[in-house]
């Protein structure tokens, strides 16, 4: 038995977002520190938004 069968994982298992590959303990939820590099650049250049919601109304008490 490997050491890695002996532990219980805290999470599931999942493929990495960017390849597809099995994830790493140490890079979770990416396989590899290059596609954590990769998802990081990503954020840093603008590519990822979160949008806003247009039902929202102002919560500052302003109607």
């Amino acid at each position: 038995m490997s050491p890695d069968e002996k532990v219980t994982p805290l999470r599931p298992k999942r493929p990495c977002p960017e390849c597809g590959k099995s994830s790493a303990r140490e890079t979770y939820p990416f396989c590899s520190k290059r596609c954590k590099d990769i998802d990081l650049n990503r954020w840093l250049k603008g590519a990822y938004v979160i949008s806003a919601r247009d039902d929202e109304e102002d919560t500052d008490g302003e109607k």
